[in-house]
């Protein structure tokens, strides 16, 4: 009965999300604007070649459900991620817990010119 009254200590203690080991390398990838993350469902100028399935990761900081939504698609292959969405759920005792989501895929490879 003590437990009703003390509160709920896995609550108060922020959980550390699993770490991806590639986590740095989507960073770089994503600011360096070699691996789009967009709302829409094509990237421009891009023909979609194959869909990977859905992403998703959440956690207590927006940058690290982000980012280990973006490596879960790396390590799948993926060179995009379309469809994206994120969701925010406020608790009552003023933390956050952020859902990132979408949709993991890869590009059509460019066909070459025949040159005759």
């Amino acid at each position: 009965m003590l437990f009703l009254l003390g509160g709920n200590d896995k609550k108060s203690r922020k959980a550390e999300a699993p770490r991806t080991e590639n986590m740095e390398v989507v960073k770089e990838l994503f600011m360096t604007g070699r691996f789009p993350v967009v709302t829409t469902e094509s990237v421009e100028g891009r023909a979609l070649g194959k869909v990977l399935g859905l992403v998703v990761c959440r956690g207590y900081d927006s940058d690290e459900a982000f980012f280990g939504m973006a490596a879960r698609a790396v390590n799948k292959g993926a060179q995009a991620i379309i469809g994206y969405k994120e969701n925010v759920a406020f608790h009552p005792d003023g933390s956050k817990y952020f859902c990132c989501y979408g949709t993991a895929v890869q590009f059509e490879k460019p066909k070459k010119a025949i040159t005759v």
